[in-house]
Order: C-alpha cells, then sequence, then structure tokens
C-alpha cells in the first residue's frame, strides 16, 4: 500500500501514541518513516474547555472527528487512549488492535505535599474525571474537588498557577511524555482503581479493510486485547460514560484472567465492587458477569440520576 495515514488527536499525549505505533509498525515491517503521515485532527472534546465531558455529550467528543476521517478515508488507522472509547463504535469501524499496556495506576501530583493523605483539611484537588472525583470523596470527604479539563500540560500548569493543591493524572500518559518526575504518589490500584482502558493504546479501523489489519495483527499484544476485551464489557453492560463513574481493571497471566470492577456513587459514599478470574478466553463473558452480578448488588435505585 502507499503511505499509510496515522490519525490521531493534536496533543502531545495523543501523538506520542501515534508516534509509538508508528514505531512498531516501522519495526515489524522494515519500512520507513516515510511510509507513514501521522495526520492530527482538532476533535469537538479538545475544543470544548468550559465545561465537564459529563454535561457537554460524553466519550464520544474525543473520537467522532477522527472516525468520520477514518470512514471517509481521509485516514486509514485511528490511534487512542483506550479509555476514551466509547463502548459503542460507529458502524464500520472496529477496535481489534492494542498495544502492550503502559503502567494503569493513577498518580497524584501534589504542589506542597507528596501524598493525599498528607493533604490538609479542605484542599482542594483538580480532577476531570468522575471516577477520580467520586473516589477522592471517598478517600477524603473533606476535599473541595474542582473540575480540570485540558491536556496534561494545561492541567500541570493550573497546578503551578494555584488553581488547587494536587492533581491525579493517568501514570500511563505521564511516562508516555517523559514526565514520570513530576509524580509525588503512584494510587495503590486497589484502593484507587483505574477506568476500563487506562493505559492502553487501541487502533481503530475500517470494518474489512484486510491489507492495514494484516499489518496490525504484527503489533497486536494478546493479553491486553484479552484485558480490554473483559474491561470493555463490564463498561458496555453498565452503560458506562463520562457520565458514570466506573472503574475496571484486568489482568492475564498465561490462560488465566483476574478481573477487579468497582461502581461508586459520584459523591463517594456508596460503592460497590468485586474480583472474578477465570480463563482469559472467556474475556468478555468475564466481563459480563461481573457487570451483572455488581448491579444486582447494587440494586436499581444505585443508577438512578447517574446520566
Amino acid at each position: 500500500m502507499q503511505t499509510l495515514k496515522i490519525g490521531t488527536r493534536g496533543s502531545p499525549l495523543a501523538l506520542a501514541q501515534a508516534h509509538e505505533t508508528r514505531a512498531r509498525l516501522m519495526q515489524a515491517h522494515g519500512l520507513p518513516e516515510q511510509a507513514f503521515e501521522v495526520v492530527a485532527i482538532s476533535t469537538s472534546g479538545d475544543r470544548i474547555q468550559d465545561r465537564p465531558l459529563s454535561e457537554a455529550g460524553g466519550k464520544g467528543l474525543f473520537t467522532k472527528e477522527i472516525e468520520e476521517a477514518l470512514l471517509d478515508g481521509r485516514i486509514d488507522i485511528a490511534v487512542h487512549s483506550s479509555k476514551d472509547m466509547p463502548t459503542v463504535l460507529p458502524d464500520g469501524l472496529e477496535l481489534v488492535t492494542f498495544l502492550p499496556r503502559e503502567d494503569a495506576r493513577d498518580a497524584f501530583i501534589g504542589k506542597r505535599v507528596k501524598r493525599i493523605a498528607d493533604l490538609p483539611h479542605g484542599a482542594v484537588v483538580g480532577s476531570s474525571s468522575l471516577r477520580r472525583q467520586a473516589l477522592l470523596r471517598r478517600m477524603r470527604p473533606d476535599f473541595e474537588v474542582v473540575i480540570f479539563r485540558g491536556n496534561v500540560q494545561t492541567r500541570l500548569r493550573k497546578l503551578d498557577e494555584g488553581v488547587a493543591e494536587g492533581t491525579i493524572l493517568a501514570y500511563a500518559g505521564l511516562k508516555r511524555l517523559g514526565l514520570e518526575h513530576v509524580v509525588t504518589e503512584l494510587m495503590a490500584l486497589e484502593e484507587f482503581p483505574p477506568a476500563p482502558g487506562q493505559g492502553a493504546i487501541g487502533i481503530e479501523t475500517r470494518v474489512g479493510d484486510r491489507e492495514v489489519e494484516k499489518m496490525l495483527a504484527a503489533i497486536h499484544h494478546v493479553p491486553t486485547g484479552q484485558a480490554l476485551a473483559c474491561e470493555r464489557a463490564f463498561l458496555a453492560a453498565l452503560d458506562g460514560s463520562c457520565r458514570t463513574p466506573i472503574a475496571g481493571h484486568a489482568t492475564v497471566a498465561g490462560e488465566k484472567l483476574s478481573f477487579a470492577g468497582l461502581i461508586i456513587s459520584p459523591d463517594g459514599t456508596q460503592s460497590h465492587e468485586l474480583r472474578l478470574e477465570a480463563e482469559a478466553a472467556d474475556a468478555v463473558e468475564i466481563g459480563l458477569d461481573a457487570a451483572r452480578t455488581v448491579r444486582a448488588r447494587a440494586g436499581a435505585e444505585f443508577f438512578d440520576g447517574w446520566a
């Protein structure tokens, strides 16, 4: 094929992920950099900064324009942060390739203290994620949690400007940007479970594009794909979006898959979590079973008012 066009958002992190994808394809197929073109596309999610995503339209705001370019042929593949991907994709598109997952933990960045536990009573903490906000309130009900929108650099700048005394970001993104040094505390997975898909790069293609599928097969990481299949099934069964505080994390060791899932009320006062282990080949069914179980435990009233 001619030049493979790689679509991505234009943020530094999104570009770093697109460049990682390009580098892996170059190595897998012995191709020069000139065989690929990274196409940066502005999305609604990037442009809307004045309100939470839950009010603006959810995760699809970060993918809509990129998926339109994929469908009409302006790009050949789309590279995404998997946690930003809606569980339902447009007709004609599929998400079947995942790169090896980075560290899925969240990272706390403190301005004056290193640990969340050391923040003073009533401290202001910034986050744009309902999941992180709810988990923060569960840990410390005294916190004042404010909305932090924008890319990683924007959020770090807000911290420097004194908008908040701390913030929480995905450790994977900070590592990909070479910003590990700003982290003051890594959050334990058990105490602060990540969003489904966190730390994993997903690649979206057109259904039936066999030439592209063949190229991508060489860089697909099977264990990450199995873990993400489980997490996304859990999310989909719970109707997960930016309006629902849901955490889910799967790990694969050999033929076994372990999954931990959590749903939590936005104010952090109520939560239900579970752990399951089964065959990795049954990843989707594990996610669905986990969703059914946690929904039954919580009861229908638990979800009232989420959307």
